[in-house]
Formats: C-alpha cells, sequence, structure tokens
C-alpha cells in the first residue's frame, strides 16, 4: 500500500485524476517564494513519491498571480541568520545545497513532471520549470534567469546544465547573461516551453499531457525517465544504446509488453 501525502506548510496536493497528482506552491502573497519550509516541504512529498506507484505523474504550479519568484530574499530565518553567512563552508551547507536538492529532487524522483506556469517564473522558479520533464504556460507567464541580477553567476541551481539543452547554448547564454524576461511566446518559439495555453486552460492543457502518461505502464514511466537522465550526458551513442538496451529487456520481462503487443497488431 502507497504511503499517503502528509499535511504539507506550504504547498497544497491533490490527486485531481486517478494517478494524476497536483501541487500547489500555496505562498501566492509572496508569489510563491521559495522559503525554508517549502524546501523542506518539497524534500517530505519527493520522499513519499519516491516509493508511491499510485501517483504516476505530477503537475507542479503556483497559487495566486504566478509560478515562483525564487528563493525568498525576506525569509528570516535564513537570510537575517548570521550563522549562515559566517563562512562559505557554512553557506554551502545551509542555503546553497538545500535549493540544489528541490532540483535534484525533481529529477531523481520516478514520476514525470510537468509545470504549469500560470506567471511569472523567476530564479530557483525558473530553474523548477527546466527541472521539469514538460512545460504548458500561459500567455502572461515569463521566465527570468535573475541571478544575475542579484550580483551572482548565472550558473545556478542547474540551470547552466539544463537550460542549454533545453534551447542551445546561443539562447542559453543570452538569458543567463542578461537576466532578461523571456515571455511565454518567445519561450514556446525558442523551444522552451512545450504548449502555450490561455490561463483558463492551463491545467486542462497540463492534464492533457498527463492523461497520455497514466495510460503508460508504471515501469515505461520510470525508465523512460531514467533514460533520458542518464543519456543526456551519455559519453557516446554505444553507451545511451547499451543503457536502453538494459531498459528495454528488463520491460519485455516484467511489464505488460506481451499483452499491449498483441493488442497492438489487432489494430
Amino acid at each position: 500500500m502507497s504511503a499517503p501525502i502528509p499535511e504539507l506548510k506550504t504547498l497544497l496536493f491533490e490527486e485531481k485524476e486517478p494517478h494524476i497528482g497536483v501541487v500547489t506552491m500555496n505562498r501566492p502573497n509572496q508569489l510563491n517564494a521559495i522559503n525554508l519550509d517549502m524546501l523542506d516541504d518539497f524534500k517530505t512529498l519527493f520522499e513519499v513519491l519516491s516509493q508511491n506507484d499510485s501517483i504516476r505523474v505530477l503537475i507542479i504550479t503556483g497559487a495566486g498571480k504566478g509560478y515562483s519568484s525564487g528563493a525568498d530574499l525576506n525569509d528570516a530565518v535564513l537570510y537575517k541568520a548570521s550563522e549562515a553567512f559566517a563562512d562559505p563552508e557554512k553557506f554551502l551547507k545551509l542555503v546553497q545545497e538545500r535549493y540544489a536538492a528541490l532540483i535534484l529532487g525533481m529529477r531523481r524522483i520516478p514520476q514525470p513532471i510537468i509545470s504549469a506556469v500560470n506567471g511569472p517564473a523567476a530564479g530557483g522558479g525558473f530553474a523548477m520549470t527546466l527541472a521539469s520533464d514538460i512545460r504548458v504556460a500561459c500567455p502572461g507567464a515569463y521566465f527570468v534567469a535573475s541571478f544575475i541580477n542579484i550580483g551572482l553567476s548565472g550558473g545556478e541551481l542547474g540551470c547552466s546544465f539544463l537550460l542549454p539543452r533545453l534551447v542551445g547554448l546561443a539562447h542559453a547564454s543570452d538569458m543567463l547573461f542578461t537576466g532578461r524576461k523571456v515571455g511565454a511566446e518567445e519561450a514556446e518559439k525558442i523551444g522552451l516551453i512545450n504548449k502555450l495555453a490561455p490561463r483558463e486552460d492551463l491545467l486542462e492543457a497540463a492534464l492533457f499531457y498527463g492523461r497520455s502518461m497514466v495510460n503508460k505502464s508504471v515501469g515505461g514511466l520510470k525508465l523512460t525517465k531514467r533514460v533520458l537522465n542518464e543519456n543526456i550526458n551519455a559519453p557516446s551513442l554505444e553507451n545511451a544504446v547499451n543503457f536502453e538496451n538494459r531498459n528495454q529487456t528488463i520491460m519485455v520481462f516484467s511489464g505488460d509488453f506481451f499483452k499491449l503487443v498483441q493488442e497492438f497488431c489487432k489494430g
């Protein structure tokens, strides 16, 4: 029996349709800025989902007018605490690695993640959209790699790895060096998002992808996400194919392959 989803402080979780979970970042007055409580909530959620085969697809969105403005720079617990800024080692442990763990957690859970971007996605919120498997956005959404705008480098929370692989080095360099806003229409043009949908239809657009996924086998979804994670950085075609061969052999003997092939051949 799958573990139930616990009550969370900053996130709302709902199994919107069978096997499709929708998690809403619920700090609308702060434009869903990511504070320490939210990091803890995501960690808890991901730990449960990693052991929960009932939820096969996860949709992430934001409450109110936006997706997420990124790290909460007004988080008194963190940014006004002298301990975190005492030296680089403590900052790395108490701040940097905790935020980075959110992005790594999104890639590690077996469920494909669909981001429904309902407004601004900036900084850490932008990084979350990159760590998703599919992105849908409304016309009012925009994307900002805002790190360079506050005195940091553009290489933050996996952006320097994920963004060039999504949109190419030229567009990634543009966004990371300038920190400018990229609107939803431009994002669709450069391949940053999969689909543009009216705000009132945004969740339905995300569910459209989710419904097509939940009809697939649990193992098929898991291993597809895993092979994309691994082979995006494969050293050669041969290495990539070897990993695919392993996964396909597992699925032939452990999944619904024979039954589905018979149904497929019947037309």
